[in-house]
């Protein structure tokens, strides 16, 4: 998982993200970081990451081999896991889940805080 967050950083760092919107970048790693880890783990796969920035939303996507959609769920005292859905909810504008042929995708989306008006920037 450190080496898919360390990639998606150096991208951040490419675009700016890393001085512009510290907060988004680490909300966008401890992202990468759930979804590899849930290819991982849940999906018993590999993990294919990529990053796309279309000038209004940095999404992130993960594409594992099994078909079987994630689902949130309700944190439990039980269970050490199953939260990591949860996160993601709280953490990216919008994400969404969905099979394809060989697998699914995961995919999250991103937007750039909006500077204040007439603060700086």
């Amino acid at each position: 998982m450190k080496a898919a967050r360390d990639w998606a950083r150096a991208h951040l760092r490419t675009l700016g993200w890393t001085d512009r919107a510290p907060e988004t970048v680490d909300a966008v790693l401890l992202t990468v970081s759930e979804l590899v880890t849930n290819a991982h783990v849940h999906a018993h796969s590999t993990a294919q990451l990529v990053l796309t920035w279309d000038s209004r939303c940095l999404h992130v996507t993960v594409h594992d081999s099994s078909a079987e959609l994630p689902q949130p769920r309700r944190p439990s005292t039980e269970r050490t896991g199953g939260r990591g859905m949860l996160l993601v909810d709280v953490l990216a504008d919008e994400w969404q889940a969905r099979p394809c042929p060989d697998g699914k995708i995961v995919h999250a989306c991103f937007r750039l805080p909006q500077p204040e008006a007439g603060g700086p920037g």
